[in-house]
């Protein structure tokens, strides 16, 4: 047990500190207790098998402002995926009770602003708030490659991609356009997810050959943005795939629920599934075309221990005693 105290009551005053402190190729167990606090750090960690346990999200604060319209020394701009506060690549981590902010501000003036970059395979995290605008939360990996310049930027863009499982369980995720977006296999769990604005709540950019990309299990989708203007989601590449189930579903859920991007991407093989959504924007008759509406059993199957399994039988649910 490591702990972090801002105060200098701890072992460390950063958390970056404590995480430095642990060995590199270590594959025994590391907790490291952080107590109440705002952190103003950015955060790297891309060593496995550590758990961040905080006093509790209102508490715990993990904060930067870093943004994608910034620019190094150089003059190259930032990008979206320099711009993280806190940048979780290890495999097998487990984070509680901790909130991770982006205090840069709208899109509209900074452009992208990530509170996390989450890559790790086998991540959990519990009891969080990710708190940002546009491009709140990245779960990782990258696309194979950008659309509109030669590099995406960032931590991870020469690392090969790989699938990845995330697991977020009573989180509240905040933001506007895209806020949750990227290629893993995610399952947000009795989350609350709140548009600040018009936008977008998920850009999934699942990779082909991976069967499974976000699922939302009796989530809450609430927020401050005018009714009929935010989108369940839109695909960021091809193979996009998204699940709400059982969900309550805002007014400010547009009718149509799926976006096309501007019909930047074929939806031929976009998998785009609703099931059990109740609430004032849960009326699915005026959904998509392309959208599916699942019967029950299909939706029964959408458990987390099901899609998070893989290969090795992960269940995150088994281990939080849920």
């Amino acid at each position: 047990m490591i702990t972090v105290a801002a105060d200098g009551s701890g072992d460390f005053i950063s958390i970056q500190e404590a995480v430095n402190h642990i060995p590199a190729g270590r594959r025994e167990p590391t907790t490291i207790h952080i107590k109440s606090g705002i952190y103003k750090e950015k955060l790297y960690i891309d060593k496995p098998w550590i758990t961040l346990v905080g006093e509790g999200a209102e508490t715990t604060v993990i904060s930067y402002d870093d943004y994608a319209k910034k620019v190094f020394p150089s003059g190259e701009p930032y990008h979206t995926f320099h711009s993280y506060t806190a940048y979780i690549g290890g495999d097998h981590i487990t984070v509680e009770g901790i909130t991770f902010e982006n205090t840069a501000g709208s899109g509209d003036i900074v452009g992208q602003a990530l509170a996390a970059y989450v890559d790790g395979d086998c991540v959990a995290f519990r009891g969080c708030r990710f708190l940002g605008h546009q491009d709140t939360l990245f779960t990782g990996p990258l696309p194979p490659k950008p659309r509109d310049r030669g590099s995406f930027g960032g931590p991870r863009e020469d690392v090969p991609r790989r699938p990845v499982r995330q697991y977020y369980e009573r989180c509240y995720v905040e933001g506007d356009v895209d806020f949750i977006f990227g290629s893993a296999t995610a399952v947000f769990q009795e989350c609350e997810i709140v548009s600040l604005g018009r936008g977008w709540i998920t850009a999934a950019s699942t990779p082909a050959e991976v069967p499974y990309g976000y699922l939302f299990l009796r989530c809450k989708l609430t927020g401050d943005a005018p009714e009929q203007s935010v989108g369940l989601g839109r695909p960021w590449r091809n193979y996009a795939k998204t699940a709400f189930v059982d969900c309550w579903v805002g007014p400010h859920i547009k009718a149509a629920g799926w976006d096309r991007w501007n019909e930047q991407e074929p939806i031929d093989e976009v998998r785009y599934m609703e099931f059990g959504s109740v609430g004032p924007g849960a009326n699915t008759s005026g959904r998509a075309e392309w959208a599916r509406e699942l019967n029950m059993l299909e939706a029964e199957k959408l458990t987390a221990q099901h899609v998070l399994a893989g290969a090795d039988g992960w269940d995150p649910i088994a281990r939080s005693g849920g």
